[in-house]
């Protein structure tokens, strides 16, 4: 990742999750890979996918709660009351995260007693081209 896409990244998070403290850096281990952070703790991290000739990126946080404390977690982490939980589907191990009525991405159980999750948003190329 280079630094344009780093701060391409960084203004659409900051906009969809509706928080200005967002920062998106180098990942120190793998620095063709981006990290999320809020304040001084990294909360997530954002892979490069290159196949079939399209440039994506894959964000993917790790949330430590239990599904009925997911979207006050979730408002009060980014200080942001407009993001809602929504059914997946028929699905009953995940949920949709949407900001207003954006969808932002998948919320997918981690475990088979639903106390940890994982936040999971496609970013195509196109979705930055406004930063």
């Amino acid at each position: 990742m280079d630094k344009s896409e780093l701060r391409k990244l960084q203004a659409f998070l900051r906009q969809s999750l509706g928080n200005e403290e967002i920062r998106v850096t180098p990942d120190p281990k793998n620095p063709d890979d981006g990290a999320v952070h809020l304040g001084e703790r990294k909360i997530a991290a954002i892979s490069v996918d290159d196949e079939d000739g399209d440039r994506s990126f894959a964000f993917s946080m790790k949330l430590p709660v239990g599904r009925e404390t997911l979207q006050s977690y979730l408002r009060k982490l980014f200080e942001n009351d407009k993001l809602t939980l929504a059914p997946h589907g028929r699905k009953t191990d995940s949920v949709e995260l949407n900001s207003g009525e954006d969808f932002l991405g998948v919320i997918s159980a981690d475990d088979a007693k639903r106390q940890s999750f994982t936040l999971q948003i496609a970013i195509l190329d196109f979705d930055l081209e406004d930063y």
